[in-house]
Protein backbone atom coordinates (compact mmCIF):
# COMPACT_ATOMS: atom_id res chain seq x y z
CA UNK A 1 0.00 0.00 0.00
CA UNK A 2 2.83 2.28 0.56
CA UNK A 3 5.06 1.52 -1.83
CA UNK A 4 1.82 2.10 -4.30
CA UNK A 5 0.98 5.46 -2.34
CA UNK A 6 4.69 7.15 -3.02
CA UNK A 7 4.53 5.98 -6.89
CA UNK A 8 1.48 7.70 -6.86
CA UNK A 9 2.84 10.55 -5.09
CA UNK A 10 5.86 10.84 -7.23
CA UNK A 11 3.72 10.96 -10.75
CA UNK A 12 1.11 13.39 -8.66
CA UNK A 13 4.44 15.56 -7.95
CA UNK A 14 6.21 14.82 -11.62
CA UNK A 15 3.54 16.37 -13.64
CA UNK A 16 2.65 19.37 -10.99
CA UNK A 17 6.80 19.92 -11.52
CA UNK A 18 6.38 20.05 -15.34
CA UNK A 19 3.42 22.45 -15.15
CA UNK A 20 4.75 24.62 -12.93
CA UNK A 21 8.14 24.67 -14.51
CA UNK A 22 5.69 25.48 -17.92
CA UNK A 23 3.71 28.27 -16.04
CA UNK A 24 6.98 30.03 -15.04
CA UNK A 25 8.26 29.72 -18.38
CA UNK A 26 5.37 30.70 -20.95
CA UNK A 27 5.26 34.60 -19.68
CA UNK A 28 8.73 34.56 -20.77
CA UNK A 29 8.01 33.05 -24.13
CA UNK A 30 5.02 35.64 -24.74
CA UNK A 31 6.84 38.24 -24.04
CA UNK A 32 9.37 37.67 -26.59
CA UNK A 33 6.33 37.58 -29.25
CA UNK A 34 6.00 40.53 -31.43
CA UNK A 35 3.42 43.15 -30.09
CA UNK A 36 1.94 40.22 -27.62
CA UNK A 37 0.01 38.45 -30.20
CA UNK A 38 -0.19 35.18 -28.74
CA UNK A 39 -2.07 35.10 -25.56
CA UNK A 40 -0.29 33.67 -22.82
CA UNK A 41 -3.48 31.36 -22.30
CA UNK A 42 -2.68 30.28 -26.25
CA UNK A 43 0.88 28.75 -24.78
CA UNK A 44 -0.11 26.72 -21.91
CA UNK A 45 -3.39 24.88 -23.78
CA UNK A 46 0.03 24.17 -26.64
CA UNK A 47 2.37 22.87 -24.16
CA UNK A 48 -0.51 21.03 -22.23
CA UNK A 49 -1.72 19.09 -25.73
CA UNK A 50 1.85 18.50 -26.59
CA UNK A 51 2.86 17.06 -22.98
CA UNK A 52 -0.04 15.30 -22.04
CA UNK A 53 -1.04 11.86 -22.22
CA UNK A 54 -1.92 11.49 -26.28
CA UNK A 55 1.54 13.41 -27.55
CA UNK A 56 4.47 13.60 -25.21
CA UNK A 57 2.61 12.20 -21.83
CA UNK A 58 5.37 14.02 -19.93
CA UNK A 59 1.82 15.44 -17.31
CA UNK A 60 0.20 12.69 -16.26
CA UNK A 61 -3.36 13.99 -15.15
CA UNK A 62 -4.12 12.24 -11.86
CA UNK A 63 -7.52 12.53 -10.03
CA UNK A 64 -5.33 14.70 -7.82
CA UNK A 65 -4.27 16.90 -10.55
CA UNK A 66 -7.65 17.06 -12.01
CA UNK A 67 -8.83 17.99 -8.86
CA UNK A 68 -6.17 21.28 -8.65
CA UNK A 69 -7.23 22.09 -12.33
CA UNK A 70 -11.31 22.08 -11.06
CA UNK A 71 -10.24 25.06 -8.58
CA UNK A 72 -7.87 26.37 -11.30
CA UNK A 73 -11.31 26.92 -13.38
CA UNK A 74 -13.26 27.95 -10.12
CA UNK A 75 -10.50 30.70 -9.04
CA UNK A 76 -10.95 31.88 -13.12
CA UNK A 77 -14.52 32.41 -13.05
CA UNK A 78 -14.49 33.69 -9.16
CA UNK A 79 -12.56 36.60 -10.84
CA UNK A 80 -14.78 36.86 -13.95
CA UNK A 81 -17.85 37.27 -11.81
CA UNK A 82 -15.97 39.84 -9.56
CA UNK A 83 -15.06 41.59 -12.39
CA UNK A 84 -18.44 42.31 -14.04
CA UNK A 85 -20.28 45.19 -13.16
CA UNK A 86 -24.29 44.27 -12.69
CA UNK A 87 -25.19 47.39 -14.95
CA UNK A 88 -23.39 45.57 -17.80
CA UNK A 89 -25.91 43.10 -17.53
CA UNK A 90 -29.32 44.67 -16.97
CA UNK A 91 -31.47 46.92 -19.39
CA UNK A 92 -31.37 47.54 -22.46
CA UNK A 93 -27.86 46.20 -23.49
CA UNK A 94 -28.71 43.43 -21.14
CA UNK A 95 -32.02 42.57 -23.16
CA UNK A 96 -29.79 42.53 -26.16
CA UNK A 97 -27.39 40.43 -25.42
CA UNK A 98 -29.91 37.83 -24.08
CA UNK A 99 -32.10 37.93 -27.44
CA UNK A 100 -28.74 37.79 -29.42
CA UNK A 101 -27.77 34.21 -27.50
CA UNK A 102 -30.82 32.33 -28.14
CA UNK A 103 -30.66 33.53 -31.22
CA UNK A 104 -27.38 31.98 -31.78
CA UNK A 105 -28.67 28.84 -30.20
CA UNK A 106 -31.65 28.68 -32.74
CA UNK A 107 -29.04 28.74 -35.61
CA UNK A 108 -26.98 26.23 -33.92
CA UNK A 109 -29.63 24.01 -33.64
CA UNK A 110 -30.44 24.71 -36.97
CA UNK A 111 -27.25 24.31 -38.96
CA UNK A 112 -25.97 21.37 -36.74
CA UNK A 113 -29.65 19.20 -37.70
CA UNK A 114 -28.83 20.13 -40.97
CA UNK A 115 -25.10 18.48 -41.17
CA UNK A 116 -26.30 16.21 -39.38
CA UNK A 117 -29.80 14.42 -39.70
CA UNK A 118 -29.82 14.51 -35.95
CA UNK A 119 -33.62 15.33 -34.20
CA UNK A 120 -34.28 17.75 -32.05
CA UNK A 121 -33.62 16.88 -28.64
CA UNK A 122 -30.64 14.70 -29.51
CA UNK A 123 -28.22 14.98 -26.76
CA UNK A 124 -25.00 14.98 -29.81
CA UNK A 125 -26.90 17.83 -31.64
CA UNK A 126 -27.69 20.47 -28.62
CA UNK A 127 -24.36 19.63 -26.80
CA UNK A 128 -22.88 20.80 -30.17
CA UNK A 129 -25.36 23.83 -30.44
CA UNK A 130 -24.09 24.94 -26.97
CA UNK A 131 -20.43 24.49 -27.64
CA UNK A 132 -21.04 27.04 -30.27
CA UNK A 133 -22.69 29.61 -28.83
CA UNK A 134 -19.88 30.06 -25.67
CA UNK A 135 -18.10 32.89 -24.72
CA UNK A 136 -14.95 32.03 -22.77
CA UNK A 137 -15.74 35.35 -20.51
CA UNK A 138 -13.58 33.53 -17.70
CA UNK A 139 -10.42 32.98 -20.35
CA UNK A 140 -10.95 36.86 -21.93
CA UNK A 141 -10.31 38.30 -19.16
CA UNK A 142 -6.37 38.28 -18.66
CA UNK A 143 -6.41 38.89 -22.14
CA UNK A 144 -8.88 42.03 -22.12
CA UNK A 145 -6.44 42.78 -18.89
CA UNK A 146 -3.62 42.95 -20.89
CA UNK A 147 -4.04 45.05 -23.12
CA UNK A 148 -5.64 47.28 -21.34
CA UNK A 149 -9.47 47.01 -22.72
CA UNK A 150 -11.43 46.03 -19.50
CA UNK A 151 -13.29 49.46 -18.33
CA UNK A 152 -13.72 50.63 -21.64
CA UNK A 153 -16.86 50.77 -24.18
CA UNK A 154 -15.52 47.82 -25.72
CA UNK A 155 -14.98 46.15 -22.91
CA UNK A 156 -18.33 46.55 -21.41
CA UNK A 157 -19.74 45.15 -24.22
CA UNK A 158 -17.41 42.49 -24.01
CA UNK A 159 -18.60 41.63 -20.51
CA UNK A 160 -21.99 41.75 -21.62
CA UNK A 161 -22.73 39.98 -23.85
CA UNK A 162 -19.92 37.18 -22.72
CA UNK A 163 -21.07 37.02 -19.39
CA UNK A 164 -24.52 35.93 -21.29
CA UNK A 165 -22.46 33.71 -23.29
CA UNK A 166 -21.54 31.85 -20.58
CA UNK A 167 -24.24 31.81 -17.87
CA UNK A 168 -26.86 31.10 -20.48
CA UNK A 169 -24.93 27.86 -22.12
CA UNK A 170 -24.51 26.78 -18.26
CA UNK A 171 -27.87 26.85 -17.73
CA UNK A 172 -28.96 25.31 -20.83
CA UNK A 173 -26.40 22.15 -20.20
CA UNK A 174 -28.47 21.76 -16.34
CA UNK A 175 -31.91 22.30 -18.34
CA UNK A 176 -31.08 20.42 -21.84
CA UNK A 177 -28.18 17.24 -20.90
CA UNK A 178 -29.93 16.02 -17.64
CA UNK A 179 -31.65 13.29 -17.54
CA UNK A 180 -33.73 14.34 -14.53
CA UNK A 181 -37.00 16.15 -15.42
CA UNK A 182 -37.38 19.44 -16.85
CA UNK A 183 -39.43 20.98 -13.87
CA UNK A 184 -36.97 19.18 -11.06
CA UNK A 185 -33.83 21.09 -12.83
CA UNK A 186 -36.00 24.56 -12.73
CA UNK A 187 -36.06 23.96 -8.91
CA UNK A 188 -33.04 23.15 -8.58
CA UNK A 189 -31.27 26.26 -10.10
CA UNK A 190 -34.13 28.50 -8.23
CA UNK A 191 -33.10 26.70 -5.15
CA UNK A 192 -29.79 27.34 -5.87
CA UNK A 193 -30.25 30.84 -7.04
CA UNK A 194 -32.10 31.46 -3.47
CA UNK A 195 -29.01 30.09 -1.68
CA UNK A 196 -26.86 32.58 -3.60
CA UNK A 197 -29.03 35.36 -2.85
CA UNK A 198 -29.17 34.59 1.02
CA UNK A 199 -25.70 34.47 1.15
CA UNK A 200 -24.82 37.76 -0.40
CA UNK A 201 -27.56 39.99 1.61
CA UNK A 202 -26.35 38.38 4.85
CA UNK A 203 -22.50 38.97 3.89
CA UNK A 204 -23.56 42.40 3.09
CA UNK A 205 -25.92 42.89 6.12
CA UNK A 206 -22.50 41.56 8.60
CA UNK A 207 -20.12 44.16 6.45
CA UNK A 208 -22.98 46.54 6.97
CA UNK A 209 -23.79 46.67 10.41
CA UNK A 210 -20.38 45.74 11.70
CA UNK A 211 -19.24 43.71 14.87
CA UNK A 212 -15.99 42.68 16.94
CA UNK A 213 -16.24 39.65 14.15
CA UNK A 214 -16.07 42.17 11.26
CA UNK A 215 -13.30 44.71 12.89
CA UNK A 216 -10.94 41.44 13.68
CA UNK A 217 -11.53 39.91 10.10
CA UNK A 218 -11.25 43.69 8.46
CA UNK A 219 -7.18 44.07 11.01
CA UNK A 220 -6.16 41.10 10.61
CA UNK A 221 -6.63 40.90 6.70
CA UNK A 222 -3.21 41.43 5.94
CA UNK A 223 -1.81 39.26 8.93
CA UNK A 224 -1.04 35.43 9.21
CA UNK A 225 -4.58 34.90 9.38
CA UNK A 226 -5.48 36.68 6.05
CA UNK A 227 -9.04 36.34 7.08
CA UNK A 228 -10.45 38.23 3.89
CA UNK A 229 -8.86 35.76 1.65
CA UNK A 230 -9.69 32.62 3.60
CA UNK A 231 -13.04 33.76 4.08
CA UNK A 232 -13.62 34.08 -0.25
CA UNK A 233 -12.14 30.78 -0.51
CA UNK A 234 -14.84 29.74 1.70
CA UNK A 235 -17.37 31.45 -0.17
CA UNK A 236 -16.06 29.74 -3.25
CA UNK A 237 -15.88 26.37 -2.26
CA UNK A 238 -19.16 26.48 -0.70
CA UNK A 239 -21.23 27.36 -3.45
CA UNK A 240 -19.29 25.30 -5.28
CA UNK A 241 -19.56 22.45 -3.41
CA UNK A 242 -23.76 23.65 -3.66
CA UNK A 243 -23.96 23.56 -7.40
CA UNK A 244 -21.81 20.01 -7.47
CA UNK A 245 -24.77 18.83 -5.09
CA UNK A 246 -27.02 19.42 -6.84
CA UNK A 247 -25.52 17.98 -9.73
CA UNK A 248 -24.89 21.58 -11.34
CA UNK A 249 -21.69 22.56 -13.44
CA UNK A 250 -19.02 23.86 -10.84
CA UNK A 251 -18.31 26.79 -12.76
CA UNK A 252 -22.16 27.99 -11.83
CA UNK A 253 -21.11 27.90 -8.44
CA UNK A 254 -17.61 30.03 -8.64
CA UNK A 255 -19.63 32.55 -11.29
CA UNK A 256 -22.17 32.85 -8.18
CA UNK A 257 -19.27 33.55 -5.87
CA UNK A 258 -17.67 36.05 -7.98
CA UNK A 259 -21.04 37.82 -8.23
CA UNK A 260 -21.63 37.61 -4.47
CA UNK A 261 -18.23 38.49 -3.74
CA UNK A 262 -18.42 42.07 -5.90
CA UNK A 263 -22.03 42.78 -4.36
CA UNK A 264 -20.43 42.62 -1.08
CA UNK A 265 -17.67 44.63 -1.62
CA UNK A 266 -19.21 47.01 -4.90
CA UNK A 267 -16.30 49.65 -4.67
CA UNK A 268 -13.81 47.34 -4.73
CA UNK A 269 -10.94 46.25 -2.13
CA UNK A 270 -7.59 46.28 -4.21
CA UNK A 271 -5.27 43.89 -1.63
CA UNK A 272 -8.08 41.89 -1.49
CA UNK A 273 -8.24 41.36 -5.05
CA UNK A 274 -4.11 41.05 -5.36
CA UNK A 275 -4.25 37.83 -3.22
CA UNK A 276 -6.70 36.15 -4.85
CA UNK A 277 -4.89 37.08 -8.71
CA UNK A 278 -2.37 36.25 -7.10
CA UNK A 279 -3.06 32.61 -6.01
CA UNK A 280 -5.04 31.81 -8.94
CA UNK A 281 -3.40 33.17 -11.97
CA UNK A 282 0.30 32.41 -9.91
CA UNK A 283 -0.59 28.98 -9.49
CA UNK A 284 -4.13 27.37 -10.10
CA UNK A 285 -5.32 29.09 -13.07
CA UNK A 286 -2.29 28.28 -15.69
CA UNK A 287 -2.38 24.43 -14.45
CA UNK A 288 -5.98 24.73 -15.39
CA UNK A 289 -4.87 25.59 -19.07
CA UNK A 290 -2.13 23.13 -19.15
CA UNK A 291 -4.73 20.35 -17.96
CA UNK A 292 -7.26 21.68 -20.37
CA UNK A 293 -4.57 21.43 -23.26
CA UNK A 294 -3.32 17.93 -21.89
CA UNK A 295 -7.03 16.58 -22.71
CA UNK A 296 -6.94 17.77 -26.51
CA UNK A 297 -6.33 14.35 -28.52
CA UNK A 298 -3.84 15.65 -31.37
CA UNK A 299 -4.22 12.30 -33.57
CA UNK A 300 -8.18 12.98 -33.50
CA UNK A 301 -7.91 16.13 -35.09
CA UNK A 302 -5.18 15.06 -37.52
CA UNK A 303 -7.39 12.44 -38.82
CA UNK A 304 -10.39 15.01 -38.87
CA UNK A 305 -8.87 18.32 -39.83
CA UNK A 306 -11.72 19.44 -41.77
CA UNK A 307 -14.59 19.13 -39.26
CA UNK A 308 -11.88 21.61 -37.37
CA UNK A 309 -11.97 24.08 -39.61
CA UNK A 310 -16.22 23.42 -40.11
CA UNK A 311 -16.41 23.80 -36.47
CA UNK A 312 -14.27 27.28 -36.08
CA UNK A 313 -16.41 28.39 -39.30
CA UNK A 314 -19.63 27.52 -37.47
CA UNK A 315 -18.37 29.72 -34.21
CA UNK A 316 -17.82 32.65 -36.57
CA UNK A 317 -21.35 31.95 -38.03
CA UNK A 318 -23.41 31.49 -35.28
CA UNK A 319 -21.53 33.61 -32.23
CA UNK A 320 -19.71 36.59 -34.15
CA UNK A 321 -22.20 37.35 -37.20
CA UNK A 322 -25.23 37.84 -34.27
CA UNK A 323 -23.67 39.73 -32.46
CA UNK A 324 -22.06 41.96 -35.07
CA UNK A 325 -25.96 42.50 -36.16
CA UNK A 326 -26.96 43.36 -32.26
CA UNK A 327 -24.56 45.99 -31.87
CA UNK A 328 -24.99 47.36 -35.82
CA UNK A 329 -28.96 47.28 -35.06
CA UNK A 330 -28.71 48.39 -30.85
CA UNK A 331 -30.04 52.12 -30.05
CA UNK A 332 -27.12 52.43 -27.94
CA UNK A 333 -24.47 50.83 -30.16
CA UNK A 334 -25.38 51.87 -33.74
CA UNK A 335 -23.53 54.94 -33.48
CA UNK A 336 -19.89 52.90 -32.28
CA UNK A 337 -17.08 52.59 -35.07
CA UNK A 338 -17.19 49.69 -37.25
CA UNK A 339 -14.38 48.33 -36.01
CA UNK A 340 -14.62 48.62 -32.48
CA UNK A 341 -18.14 46.52 -33.08
CA UNK A 342 -15.72 44.21 -35.42
CA UNK A 343 -13.42 43.80 -32.07
CA UNK A 344 -16.51 43.04 -29.44
CA UNK A 345 -18.07 40.15 -31.81
CA UNK A 346 -14.22 38.49 -32.28
CA UNK A 347 -13.47 38.50 -28.66
CA UNK A 348 -17.39 37.42 -27.70
CA UNK A 349 -16.44 34.58 -30.44
CA UNK A 350 -13.75 32.61 -28.50
CA UNK A 351 -14.85 29.37 -26.41
CA UNK A 352 -13.09 27.53 -24.03
CA UNK A 353 -13.82 26.25 -21.28
CA UNK A 354 -17.14 25.38 -21.36
CA UNK A 355 -16.66 23.77 -24.58
CA UNK A 356 -15.01 20.86 -22.36
CA UNK A 357 -18.10 20.80 -19.82
CA UNK A 358 -20.29 20.18 -22.74
CA UNK A 359 -18.26 17.98 -24.41
CA UNK A 360 -17.89 15.63 -20.97
CA UNK A 361 -21.64 15.50 -20.91
CA UNK A 362 -21.88 14.37 -24.44
CA UNK A 363 -19.16 11.87 -24.12
CA UNK A 364 -20.47 10.27 -20.82
CA UNK A 365 -24.52 10.03 -22.26
CA UNK A 366 -22.34 7.88 -25.22
CA UNK A 367 -23.90 10.88 -28.02
CA UNK A 368 -20.69 11.74 -28.75
CA UNK A 369 -17.10 10.33 -29.54
CA UNK A 370 -14.50 11.06 -27.69
CA UNK A 371 -12.72 11.75 -31.21
CA UNK A 372 -15.10 14.40 -32.35
CA UNK A 373 -15.41 15.98 -28.87
CA UNK A 374 -11.18 16.44 -29.22
CA UNK A 375 -11.79 17.95 -31.95
CA UNK A 376 -14.30 20.06 -30.66
CA UNK A 377 -12.32 21.27 -27.43
CA UNK A 378 -9.25 21.76 -30.02
CA UNK A 379 -10.57 24.80 -32.16
CA UNK A 380 -12.14 25.85 -28.98
CA UNK A 381 -7.96 25.83 -27.90
CA UNK A 382 -7.93 27.69 -31.47
CA UNK A 383 -10.07 30.41 -30.88
CA UNK A 384 -8.54 31.21 -27.82
CA UNK A 385 -5.65 32.32 -30.01
CA UNK A 386 -7.33 33.41 -33.24
CA UNK A 387 -10.23 35.79 -31.97
CA UNK A 388 -8.02 37.91 -29.92
CA UNK A 389 -5.81 37.87 -32.56
CA UNK A 390 -8.25 39.14 -35.14
CA UNK A 391 -9.93 41.61 -32.77
CA UNK A 392 -6.09 42.72 -32.14
CA UNK A 393 -5.35 43.22 -35.84
CA UNK A 394 -8.24 44.89 -36.54
CA UNK A 395 -7.95 47.34 -34.33
CA UNK A 396 -4.04 48.24 -35.07
CA UNK A 397 -5.10 47.93 -38.89
CA UNK A 398 -7.62 50.63 -38.48
CA UNK A 399 -5.30 52.95 -36.11
CA UNK A 400 -2.46 52.53 -38.51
Amino acid sequence: MSHWYNAAMETVFSSLAVITIVAAVVPLVANRIPNKLVPETVLLLIAGAVLGPYALNIVSVSDAVSLLSELGMAFLFLLAGYEIEPKNLTGRQGRSSIITWFVSFAMAMAIIMALTGAEIGGIGATAAAIALTTTAIGTLMPILAERGILGTRVGDLVLSYGTYGEILPILAIALLLTARAKWVTVIVLLVFAAIAIIVGLKAKRFRRVGNRAYDFMVDRADSGSQTLVRSTICLLICLVAVSARFHLDSILGAFAAGFVLRYVVPEGNHSLEQKLEGIGYGFLIPLFFVVSGAGIDLSAIGAKPFMLVVFIVLLLVVRFVPILVSLRLGRETRGMRWYDRVTVAFYCTTALPLIVAVTNVAVSAGAMDSATASVMVAAGAISVFLMPLLASVCQRVVVE
